[in-house]
């Protein structure tokens, strides 16, 4: 499974645990789906949930991560308005609900945090954990041993990209990166390489996962090579922040090559959704909808709690304010955050899922679909409020 990520010195030691249009294009959501409005997803958000309570929720309520504190993280720690303090030994960020300060809101940083585990294992192992990221491919993997199900979406576009020099490469869809013959660098254990190899979309030996997280190889290759990256960092970093190189790369989202996992979706392992939790999902899950909406809105609070959190972590892992705005407003432009094809944040297309399964089942031979696995095996709109949009 993919284990993330990305960027400034990631010490040669996790290479070993591996974890779109072109740049400034736009991801239509309509590309994923036959149905033309997705209207499985559509039927299924329009009726109101019954009523729930905070009070029926876990306190602290647990929310297990990716990675280290960042803005695409930003409707989770967006719950606390900003408020809130990271203990640096465990990567806990704790801090009030502001809808019920009574309530304590927890987020626990991902990756060298919990020995880059998937979050659905470490999630069946510790019952503190109420709900975590859980990749649609790494809930399709797992399925069999963890049944998960994904409540909320705060990332409707995966942000994942394959990224390239432009003066190197003329590259303006997918079609054309198989003809490049190029090195394509990525993380091992990914099932969105194996999909592009078996689907045809690239040759298999283009794929190196041998990436290490460092911006080095990319630079010392002159941009000789094809590299995978984040919408929401890599174009940035690699034009502002790594001055080695200093200019503009170009990407294709992963999302656009016909593979069109959600990212970070909010799950719960189905084991623990008993009556008590679906009261509190009921009232929680609007909550983180319309935290979304804020945080896109005005992320100022919040980036400032992400970024004191990683300027005390003290690791290798570093922000700005400037990133953090880029980061901001790339999940706006490219739709990563966002409505899809309807009028809702933070709901699943149902026809989407369905797609995903049958594209890992076709694709990935790493990934054993259990027989008859659905759409509504792995996802559920029940506690969406379908109103609160972007």
């Amino acid at each position: 499974m993919i284990i993330r990520k990305r960027w400034t010195l990631v010490v040669a030691l996790f290479a070993a645990f591996g974890l779109v249009a072109a740049a400034g294009g736009d991801s239509d959501e309509t590309s994923t789906s036959d149905s033309p409005a997705t209207s499985a997803a559509a039927a299924e958000t329009t009726a109101a949930p019954p009523a729930g309570s905070l009070a029926d929720c876990p306190n602290p309520i647990v929310f297990q991560t990716d990675w280290f504190p960042e803005s695409e993280h930003g409707a989770l720690y967006n719950l606390t308005a900003g408020e809130g303090s990271i203990d640096v030994e465990s990567g806990r960020f704790t801090g009030p609900l502001a809808a019920d300060p009574s309530i304590a809101v927890e987020i626990r940083a991902g990756g060298p945090f919990i020995g880059f585990q998937p979050t659905v294992t470490l999630m069946a192992t510790d019952s503190d954990i109420f709900l975590g990221y859980v990749n649609t491919d790494e809930a399709i993997l797992n399925y069999a041993d963890f049944p998960s199900t994904a409540v909320m979406a705060p990332l409707d576009i995966n942000p994942q990209i394959i990224m390239w020099d432009p003066e190197t490469y003329d590259v303006s869809s997918w079609d054309d990166v198989k003809g490049t013959g190029a090195v394509i660098n990525h993380f091992g254990g990914a099932a969105y390489t194996e999909f592009l190899a078996g689907a045809g979309i690239v040759d298999a030996s283009q794929l190196d996962p041998s990436y290490d997280g460092s911006p080095a190889r990319f630079i010392a290759a002159g941009g000789a090579i094809m590299q995978q990256g984040f919408a929401t960092q890599e174009p940035y970093n690699y034009e502002f922040a790594f001055t080695d190189w200093g200019k503009p790369i170009d990407f294709l989202l992963v999302h656009d090559s016909g593979f069109p996992i959600y990212q970070g979706p909010v799950a719960i392992l189905d084991a623990n959704l008993d009556d008590a939790a679906r009261s509190c999902l009921t009232v929680l899950v609007p909550l983180l909808q319309q935290s979304a909406v804020d945080f896109q809105n005005d992320p100022t609070a919040t980036n400032a709690a992400i970024l004191q959190a990683v300027t005390d972590l003290d690791s290798f892992w570093q922000l700005n304010v400037e990133g953090m705005t880029n980061t901001v407003a790339q999940m706006d432009a490219l739709g990563i955050v966002g409505n899809g094809p309807n009028d809702t944040l933070g709901d699943f297309e149902m026809d989407r899922v369905g797609k995903i399964i049958s594209l890992i089942d076709a694709n990935v031979p790493s990934i054993e679909v259990p027989a008859g696995l659905s759409a509504e095996d792995l996802v559920t709109n029940e506690f969406i409020d379908p109103s609160i949009s972007r």
